[in-house]
């Protein structure tokens, strides 16, 4: 198993990106793809038009965010990876980190191009630069 963590810093409020992680439709907005989310410990949501799946394990609003997290490249069989997301407050910006665990061997290096390619940067443009 692999682990990967990523950072960036967006210009606005923790509360902003915490509550637009776990909206369907902001979710969408600024990933440019399909998001169906149950805001919900225990719910369950997909990203990525379906490619992106799994459920929220952990919500501290405005803080972190704790998900079971698979894509549809995991082999069969293979269990969830855990994604914990934070928002951290930073000179009047949110510093976002992901920290991505359990990731089927081989696919590390994948997702974490991906997490910068599909999501920081459609966020910048979304969000506007920091």
């Amino acid at each position: 198993m692999e682990r990967i963590e990523v950072s960036a810093v967006f210009p606005g409020a923790p509360q902003q990106f915490f509550e637009a992680w776990l909206d369907s439709g902001r979710h969408a907005a600024f990933t440019g793809a399909g998001a169906e989310i149950d805001p919900a410990v225990g719910g369950q949501f997909t990203a990525w038009d379906g490619y992106i799946q799994g459920s929220n394990r952990l919500l501290e609003p405005f803080h972190r965010i704790v998900q079971g997290w698979r894509t549809t490249e995991f082999p069969p069989g293979s269990p969830d990876s855990t994604l914990e997301i934070l928002f951290e407050e930073e000179d009047g910006s949110t510093r976002i980190t992901l920290l991505h665990s359990e990731i089927p061997d081989g696919q590390g290096e994948e997702y974490r191009q991906g997490w910068m390619d599909y999501y920081f940067e459609p966020m910048r443009e979304y969000f506007g630069e920091k």
